[in-house]
């Protein structure tokens, strides 16, 4: 590779990666303690440096493929943070990106290998560097897009009861939604799907299970 910029200073360029799942009735966030110096043991999101043959995008996939084992994840970039100071070890620049994920589909081995925790975003400890600050903005954009994106139905199973979505709804919100005008609203949308099952697990009488048909979506 021909050093055509050698007058400039190189910078690192990192991969923080805000992976949000539903759980308990709260939205919560994949955290685990830094095994690396500097701030060591504190608390952090996870990230890594971008290769050099990769983009950006391709390497928050590799991250999170890493991370969950899982593949063709709701993905998106939340921004990039460059503070000059924000890194003690260096000048880094780093991007954050939102991931939206089923819990129950996490392989459990993977969150023990890598000492990972889910904790509920409204009870999050102080986060190494500006990776609160990653969060807040994380969650203020899955708020504006809920509204008119189908964000929802990548933190629950493939099917599900409308009280089911309506507390995912409540949870990203962080406020109770009327219910009689809920369920309205989603009965008129067609891409989502009454199955003919019930649920019996959840509910002692038995709720009607839906499902999200992202091809009725797409049309």
């Amino acid at each position: 590779m021909v050093d055509y910029y050698k007058e400039h200073a190189r910078l690192y360029v990192s991969i923080d990666c805000i992976v949000l799942g539903f759980d308990e009735g709260k939205l919560k966030l994949l955290i685990g303690h830094r095994k690396m110096d500097p701030g060591r043991g504190e608390w952090s999101l996870y990230g890594d440096f971008v290769n050099e043959d990769e983009s950006l995008d391709d390497s928050a996939s590799r991250v999170l493929y890493e991370l969950t084992g899982m593949k063709d994840i709701y993905l998106k970039q939340v921004g990039a943070y460059g503070e000059v100071n924000r890194d003690p070890g260096e000048r880094v620049i780093s991007v954050a990106y939102l991931s939206l994920i089923n819990v129950n589909d996490y392989d459990e081995e993977l969150r023990r290998q890598f000492d990972l925790h889910w904790v509920a975003v409204d009870q999050l400890p102080k986060l190494y560097g500006d990776h609160n600050e990653m969060v807040s903005n994380a969650v203020s954009m899955l708020r504006r897009r809920i509204a008119y994106e189908p964000l929802s139905f990548n933190l629950l199973p493939e099917m599900f009861t409308l009280t089911q979505l309506q507390r995912v709804y409540e949870a990203i919100l962080g406020h109770e939604i009327d219910k009689r005008n809920f369920r309205k609203r989603i009965k008129q949308m067609p891409f989502i799907e009454k199955t003919g099952s019930i649920d019996r697990k959840t509910s002692k009488r038995g709720a009607a299970q839906y499902r999200f048909n992202k091809e009725m979506y797409d049309l």
